[in-house]
């Protein structure tokens, strides 16, 4: 089994933390477990690289993840819990509330 690797900058987490209710870096890990994640591509902000969003349940909550991919790293880049990635989630995987 392959283990997937993260890896983030320590001042942009601890920005992070400030701006979105405390979601660290090392949290927001937890929504790539989510076997009903939803990954999308970033077109607001590819221009230098390539930039991803990933949508997974964590803490009972919808997490947005913004990450890319350095070599086979996921580099994540901020997160939080945002209703506009909750919507996507719940489209993608047909969910009722």
């Amino acid at each position: 089994m392959a283990i997937t690797r993260f890896d983030w900058d320590p001042g942009k987490d601890d920005e992070n933390q400030r701006k979105h209710g405390g979601v660290s870096f090392s949290r927001a890990q937890y929504a790539f477990a989510d076997p009903q994640r939803v990954i999308a591509k970033d077109e607001a902000h590819s221009q230098a690289e390539e930039r991803f969003y990933c949508f997974g349940e964590v803490d009972g909550g919808v997490l947005t993840v913004r990450f890319t991919y350095r070599a086979s790293v996921i580099r994540i880049i901020g997160a939080g819990y945002w209703r506009k990635g909750k919507a996507i989630y719940e489209r993608e995987n047909e969910v009722s509330e």
